[in-house]
């Protein structure tokens, strides 16, 4: 479970596009508190602080407590804008989080001791990853950092549900049956290639005979030509 981080944050009286360039020309990000059955909060908090947090990773499922003006909320990101050429952030979505309240959270999927599968280990197998991420209706203080699967004894053809996974009871949102992950044997991978570098060495061979024989042509064009 990620721990609550504090955010500081300033009031924004004005909004609107002239006002949100304004708030970033002073090194501050502009954003918005909203949900919980209160009015929208307009907002400002740090660049630096902020372009950390989010670069860091587990941004959007991490809790914080947003002081403005001495007022303490609870929030959780919802959304966040980056510039598309920098990578700066330009505005940030907070969530309002309620006594009761649940939200859905995409929560990352590490896979643990791979080394110690002997599908992937000793028998070459490849890890297929099909959902990196799991869609979870948690309460917030309740959301997991990851969510660990353990490789250890896992065989080639082995297949990995969702259903498999420690889950707080009652939170994923797809089915049980959602394929996580899978281990391929060497071949698919191998016969895939092997077929793709005979296709390229055939038509490369291909097109050396037929450099050769226009070449061949050429020259005895050439010898008629001189013998005439």
């Amino acid at each position: 479970m990620s721990a609550t981080k504090t955010l500081e944050a300033v009031a924004r009286d004005r909004v609107g596009k002239g006002a949100a360039r304004a708030v970033r020309r002073q090194g501050q990000i502009p954003a918005v508190i909203y949900g919980g059955n209160q009015a929208p909060e307009a907002i400002a908090v740090d660049l630096i602080r902020t372009r950390t947090l989010i670069y860091a990773g587990g941004f959007k499922t991490t809790l914080f407590d947003i002081t403005v003006g001495g007022k303490k909320t609870r929030a959780i990101p919802r959304d966040y804008q980056l510039d598309p050429v920098s990578g700066v952030p330009l505005h940030v979505d907070f969530l309002r989080v309620v006594s009761g309240q649940t939200v859905t959270v995409d929560v990352p999927v590490h896979f643990l001791n791979d080394e110690k599968a002997p599908g992937i280990k000793q028998k070459g197998g490849t890890l297929n990853v099909a959902l990196h991420t799991v869609s979870l209706d948690v309460a917030p203080d309740q959301i997991p950092d990851a969510i660990e699967v353990d490789l250890t004894g896992r065989e080639i053809g082995d297949v990995i549900h969702a259903s498999d996974l420690r889950l707080p009871a009652g939170t994923y949102t797809g089915e049980p049956t959602d394929t996580v992950a899978n281990i391929l044997p060497p071949t698919v991978l191998g016969a895939e290639v092997e077929a793709e570098e005979a296709a390229i060495a055939e038509a490369q061979s291909a097109e050396a005979a037929e450099e050769k024989a226009e070449a061949e042509a050429e020259a005895t064009n050439e010898k008629n030509e001189t013998e005439e």
